[in-house]
């Protein structure tokens, strides 16, 4: 309610656009910290998926190079 009562008599730029700029200049560097977490977080996670698979990969063609090669015996 109180907040209401606050920005009934503003005109609408204050609301959609002032309040917007202060928000993003007061916690700018916050958000900033909070997405760069995440993006690098994510990041390697991708990594980390890539690194998995492709050691997954390997050593299936190693298991199956190296047991064909056994029944050769």
């Amino acid at each position: 309610m109180a907040t209401k009562e606050i920005f009934a008599g503003m005109p609408w730029w204050v609301k959609w656009v002032a309040v917007p700029v202060v928000a993003l200049v007061v916690f700018g560097s916050l958000i900033a910290t909070v997405v760069g977490f995440v993006v690098g977080l994510l990041f390697k996670a991708l990594i980390f998926v890539a690194l998995v698979g492709g050691l997954i990969y390997v050593v299936r063609k190693f298991i199956s190079g190296s047991s064909s090669s056994r029944s050769d015996w």
